[in-house]
């Protein structure tokens, strides 16, 4: 009966470690497809920055390897985003099997609305985010100063808000998971609402640069995204007599 449970075990983390191969090697692969690409991907992502800049200004490396890493740095990022539906994919052949037939079907829905919301995040931010904060910032400096960003810390920037909007695009999600689990339900997160709102801009404060703006960019979405997620686990809310089942 041990040796039956240790093989199991054992099986089971021969699994993880083959579904973890493959997620590293989608990230590798798409990583070397887009390496030749790595200095249009940066040019793509600097885009909104260079057009808030004044005439004849340009970025500038204050690192003799800046050029040649921050380029590829970014594309090893990108990799690793455009990989997600991959990595998601891997976890659910994973933890599919363990999960009911009416598991499954509450939860697939919840896999491609957080590769959904994750890029939506990431889109929000490059679109609207960025040029509102890059527009705001490059325009209250003092006039004898001239502007001339180093290539490394916009990129640092840039990857820290995609990230912080990637993240907190996922809250519906995250509140579906919840209420359907039974760790909660919709009317308790109603009742802390208040504390709520305040735990949104202090995550906000950590997620973003240190700026009002960037936060309050953050934490705004994040509420109405909180609400958004009330409506949705409705759906996905456990039933009385389905707690009491599983009691």
């Amino acid at each position: 009966m041990l040796n039956t449970q240790q093989s199991g075990f054992v099986g089971h983390l021969i699994e993880l470690r083959n579904r973890l191969m493959k997620a590293l090697l989608s990230i590798l692969v798409i990583f070397i497809a887009l390496i030749y690409f790595a200095n249009d991907i940066y040019s793509f992502v600097a885009a909104p920055l260079i057009s808030h800049l004044p005439e004849n200004s340009t970025m500038i490396a204050t690192d003799v390897t800046s050029p040649f890493f921050a380029p590829f740095k970014l594309t090893l990022f990108v990799a690793l985003f455009a990989a997600v539906p991959m990595i998601l994919h891997q976890i659910w052949s994973f933890i599919a099997p363990g999960l009911y037939k009416h598991e499954k079907r509450m939860l697939l829905p919840i896999l491609f609305s957080s590769i959904v919301l994750f890029y939506a995040g990431i889109s929000f931010c490059y679109f609207i985010v960025l040029p509102i904060i890059l527009g705001f910032f490059t325009s209250v400096g003092p006039e004898m100063m001239t502007l001339s960003p180093d290539i490394s810390s916009y990129l640092g920037f840039a990857l820290k808000l995609f990230f912080a909007f990637g993240v907190a695009f996922e809250i519906p999600v995250a509140i579906m998971v919840l209420c359907w689990s039974g760790v909660t339900d919709v009317i308790s997160l109603k009742e802390k609402r208040p504390y709520i709102i305040v735990g949104s801009f202090v995550v906000a404060m950590f997620l973003t640069p240190p700026d009002v703006l960037s936060q309050t960019l953050l934490a705004l979405p994040m509420l109405l995204l909180f609400e958004l997620g009330l409506i949705l686990a409705r759906f996905y809310s456990k039933k009385p007599k389905e707690q009491e089942l599983q009691e």
